[in-house]
């Protein structure tokens, strides 16, 4: 390790501190932070990458200089609050996490990523003598809804502040290292694979438990040849299609709609009748791994009922995994959690089956649990009382719960839009969990067999480990004003165009950039040789490529014209007509039966009954010129075509009259060159026969050279354009952004103007919209319950398939609600006009319920109405919450202010205030 001091009595004394030895890796980025440079440090999950984010705390300390030590969510940020307060005291730990505040300005401070952004962007005095930022779980910076916060603060932190970024193990860890190098200035990456805990491989099935991988150790690559034989064994006499989900019409489907089909549950009922005795009973898995040592477990179902269904199964099945004393302390830390519920709330919670099902060792983990059952349930499981937690895939990137195994029952989830299998990054990041390091020697991953599984596939997917960050950084209406307020609208678009979006963006061109030189080349090199002393054989070469291209789009057009014209016909037909088919296998004379349906997308497909008296059904595709109907016969009213006798009937009387038309039907004439392609033609066939190199003798191997060149141009052409799509795609829509601004009065050039400094205060989807609504006063006559109902509707988003009907509470409310709704699609026609993507429509999902709990309402009433489990309940209440916080501040000194605060005081109560860092 080149330029780094030698180790130092500061690192020996932090190091010290812990009860084990550093790991190499830990060691070399802790020397890089002492020697001052920034780190990214890429580890696997469980391998102690906190320890250098606790170095950077130490050096703070010890240097008389701040440290911020940021998590991308609450409980992580009070869990690691915790840890500090335990090993320096409460006196210079602090805690800011938006709605909870504990001693702000003290020397180290844990805070949640937008709590930051929020403070870089109002210049608070907070970052005086900043000297250190930790970011944890930087590696969020690709989540869709809130990385955008991480590269805020990365690109917005003073230039002074070190650096220090902890993320899970991602593929392009070094690229984007070089991108913090870039935009920081001495950033080291160090990376580690090795896993603290050795992990081993298994799957389940039946009442068996087999290892996934044949012979000893973690490094094999051979799969196990007893799983490969029970795969051979429940595919044998399955049909082909029938290993695919099958369509309506019967047919196999060309793909199958629960994944790949390679990870289980793509089978057909056949094959899962077959394979029953495979799949193991939830109850039979969790006592197979006790049996075997291997609790505690987190069992990740992906699916909050399939979770809370698990617990009730394993209590059913009279499941109990602790002992007296362990259920004691498992009942006192319930207690304890649920301390400052009433009893009303805790029977609205079902705190009772919670409770014993915790007793007996078993837990749920989701979303939609409290947060106070959560923390519970954390704690227990910390201490090793809880002995299996069923989780959704949420807790692989949250709170901090190893293992010592994973058991994952299907490797297919629901991505929001179809069933996809999960990838090598998210099986690296769910199985990270097993191995709790200084107590367990290994850990290991267990897979549940589901029909159709192939363990060849499984063990690719567990033996790889792509897990590339892709940035979702892209501009908003709240940052632009932020930084145009701060730097200036030039500074402000030149600091985003330092995005890792923009940096991916720019090196994702880097190949066509070099097929493009390439390209080039080649082209002078051609016309080089097309050179001719008679005149310009690239000129001539362009007129050659002219007429073809507008002789070519003048056939393609008469086509079109010839389909567009047989279209017509076959609209007009009525039963009883006689017409020619001129093409395909149907090809003679006809008479209709049924016309068909005229509003099928493909065009009419006519039942008719050929002249040897078969019944056809005709496509479009009979007709490459139109057809023409010749004459009539009648059909009879109650015409059935599949009773021989009445075909005979209508063949003779189709027959007798075909006898009295002509037998040759009248030749189609195909339209004519459209006037002006005609005349174009004409201009440039004049044009090549008096161009000078018409007369070289050498002229077709000139062109020839010539129309390479143009083609390679073509396409040379094509991917310029591709190029300058993609380069400062970031800084286009930043000045899209600010253009919608301008017209709105947020920004007068490179000023915020005092609409824009309201819009400033707003962090939300809808920041404009809302802005708005607060410059139209909409909601200021409104009460407390009203607004906070009307407020829910920009920050609440309802889940896939909650189809519920909603409405607002009362007619003020709906009133206003229209009212938004208007300014909503006011904002989107100006959005449009500057090619700027509308924001999702108002939800009022959540409306009755921020109403009825903001006026009082009992916990069980609120349920009942909103339809949501006490987690998003209260979620989704916090988010209110916050909000109406931000319109407080935003509408500063009038009424609407006071009655925010309101909202605040009168929801922030029972279940929602409970425990509300830990969210």
């Amino acid at each position: 390790m080149p330029d780094l001091p030698a180790e130092s009595p500061e690192l020996r004394a932090f190091a010290a501190g812990y009860d084990f030895p550093l790991d190499p890796y830990q060691v070399e980025a802790c020397r890089y932070v002492e020697a001052g440079s920034g780190v990214l440090v890429a580890a696997p999950t469980g391998a102690g990458k906190t320890v250098v984010g606790e170095f950077a705390v130490h050096l703070a300390l010890g240097g008389g200089r701040k440290c911020f030590y940021t998590t991308p969510i609450k409980a992580l940020s009070n869990q690691k609050h915790r840890d500090l307060v335990a090993r320096y005291g409460s006196d210079r730990v602090g805690l800011l996490t938006g709605d909870t505040t504990v001693n702000s300005e003290a020397s180290v401070v844990v805070m949640t990523t937008e709590v930051l952004r929020n403070m870089i962007y109002a210049g608070s005095p907070t970052l005086r003598n900043l000297g250190y930022v930790v970011m944890d779980e930087v590696h969020y910076l690709a989540d869709r809804f809130r990385g955008a916060v991480w590269e805020e603060v990365i690109l917005g932190l003073a230039p002074d502040v070190q650096l220090v970024s902890l993320s899970a193990t991602v593929s392009n860890a070094e690229e984007f290292g070089d991108w913090l190098n870039e935009v920081r200035g001495d950033v080291r990456v160090v990376l580690s694979e090795r896993r603290p805990v050795p992990l081993f491989q298994h799957v389940i099935a039946g009442r068996r438990l087999y290892d996934l991988f044949a012979g000893e150790g973690v490094a094999q690559t051979e799969v196990n040849p007893e799983l490969v034989r029970i795969a051979k064994q429940e595919a044998r006499g399955v049909r082909d299609d029938a290993r695919r989900p099958r369509g309506r019409s019967g047919k196999g489907m060309t793909h199958t709609r629960y994944g790949s089909g390679s990870f289980g549950g793509a089978a057909a009922r056949d094959r899962q009748e077959r394979s029953r005795s495979l799949v193991p009973r939830r109850s039979d898995v969790v006592r197979e791994l006790d049996a075997a040592g291997l609790l505690p477990a987190i069992y990740f179902i992906f699916s909050r009922q399939g979770c809370d269904a698990a617990v009730r199964h394993l209590l059913g099945d009279r499941l109990r995994l602790t002992t007296r004393a362990e259920a004691a302390q498992l009942d006192e830390i319930a207690r304890r959690h649920a301390g400052g519920l009433n009893p009303a709330d805790l029977a609205a919670l079902h705190y009772d089956e919670f409770a014993d099902a915790l007793r007996a060792g078993i837990a749920a983990h989701h979303a939609g649990l409290l947060p106070a059952f959560k923390e519970c349930v954390e704690e227990a499981f910390g201490k090793g009382l809880v002995k299996v937690v069923f989780a959704t895939e949420t807790l692989a990137l949250g709170i901090n719960m190893p293992a010592r195994s994973v058991v994952l029952e299907r490797l297919v989830k629901y991505n929001g839009e179809t069933h996809a299998d999960i990838t090598p990054g998210e099986y690296t990041q769910l199985t990270g969990r097993a191995g709790r390091r200084g107590i367990d020697v290994e850990g290991h991953a267990v897979v549940c067999w589901q029909p159709g599984l192939d363990p060849r596939a499984l063990a690719g997917l567990a033996s790889r480990r792509t897990y590339p960050l892709r940035s979702s950084f892209t501009p908003t209406y709240n940052m632009a004003v932020n930084l145009v307020g701060s730097a200036g609208r030039e500074r402000a678009r030149l600091l985003l165009e330092q995005s890792f979006a923009q940096f991916q963006s720019d090196a994702s061109i880097v190949g066509v950039s070099r097929t493009v030189a390439t390209n080039r080349r080649l082209i002078a090199e051609h016309l080089a040789q097309a050179a001719c002393d008679r005149g310009d054989f690239a000129e001539y070469a362009r007129l050659r490529s002219e007429l073809g291209a507008v002789e070519t789009a003048a056939a393609r057009q008469r086509k079109a014209d010839r389909r567009a014209e047989a279209h017509d016909v076959l609209l007009g037909l009525k039963p009883g007509d006689i017409l020619f088919v001129p093409g395909g296998r149907r090809a003679g004379w006809v008479v209709v039966i049924d016309p068909g349906d005229a509003s099928d997308r493909q065009g009419p497909k006519p039942l008719v009954l050929t002249a040897d008296r078969q019944v056809k059904r005709l496509t479009p595709d009979d007709f490459p010129t139109p057809g023409a109907v010749a004459g009539r016969v009648r059909i009879p009213k109650h015409f059935d075509p599949r009773r021989p006798d009445a075909r005979r009937s209508l063949q003779a009387a189709f027959r007798s009259r075909l006898a009295e038309l002509d037998p040759q039907p009248e030749r189609y004439e195909p339209a004519a060159m459209d006037a002006a392609a005609r005349a174009r033609v004409v201009e440039l066939r004049a044009a090549l026969a008096a161009h000078p190199c018409a007369d070289c003798p050498d002229r077709e191997n000139h062109a020839r050279w010539a129309e390479q060149a143009l083609r390679i141009e073509r396409e040379t052409d094509r991917l310029q354009a591709q190029i300058d799509r993609r380069t400062n795609t970031i800084g286009v829509r930043f000045d899209r952004i600010c253009g919608v601004l301008e017209s709105l009065g947020y920004l007068d050039g490179n000023r915020v103007t005092d609409s824009g400094r309201v819009l400033a205060r707003l962090y939300t989807e809808l920041d404009l919209v809302t802005a708005e609504c607060l410059r139209g006063r909409l909601l200021d006559a409104l009460d407390a319950p009203q607004v906070a109902a009307v407020l829910s509707s920009l920050v609440y988003e309802s889940r896939a398939g909650d189809g519920a009907p909603r409405r607002m509470p009362d007619r003020a409310s709906e009133a206003v609600q229209s009212a938004v709704r208007r300014v909503w699609r006011d904002v989107a026609d100006v959005e449009r006009d500057f090619k700027v993507d509308k924001g999702r429509d108002p939800d009022i999902g959540f409306a009755e319920a921020a109403f009825a709990w903001c006026a009082g309402r009992p916990l069980t009433e609120v349920l009942d109405l909103s339809g949501l489990t006490a987690g998003d309940f209260v979620r989704w209440a916090r988010q209110v919450i916050d909000f109406a916080g931000q319109v407080a501040v935003a509408a500063a000194g009038t009424d609407l202010q006071a009655t925010c605060r309101e909202v605040v005081y009168r929801m922030r109560r029972g279940v929602v205030d409970v425990s509300a860092a830990g969210d």
